[in-house]
């Protein structure tokens, strides 16, 4: 009887592991990341998965920046500092950004 409630357990676990996964608005409201002026989220509290969800999320960003770049014939750079800027500026309060190379809360 062990044996199946053990079983039972470890399926249910799997298979609410990406429900208990972290999100972006997860991760903000919890002060784990935060926006920063280069157009990219860093990490405020660094743990492993909350670098893994600032490195998946900051390649898509790359991504959509790259083709904005591209279809406006601009520098990427360009695109990343209006992106940053205006990331910040749409960051509710209580919520991180990185200012002058130092975390504040909004």
């Amino acid at each position: 009887m062990k044996k199946i409630l053990t079983l039972f357990i470890l399926g249910l676990l799997l298979i609410c592991q990406p429900a208990l996964a972290l999100d972006l608005k997860t991760a903000k409201a919890q002060g784990l990341v935060g926006e920063t002026a280069t157009g990219y989220l860093a990490p405020v509290k660094a743990t492993p998965a909350v670098q893994q969800l600032v490195n998946a999320i900051n390649a898509k960003r790359k991504q959509h920046y790259q083709q904005i770049a591209k279809r406006n014939k601009t520098a990427l750079t360009a695109v990343e500092q209006l992106a940053g800027k205006k990331a910040i500026q749409k960051t509710p309060a209580g919520q991180f950004i990185k200012v002058g190379g130092a975390w504040k809360k909004k």
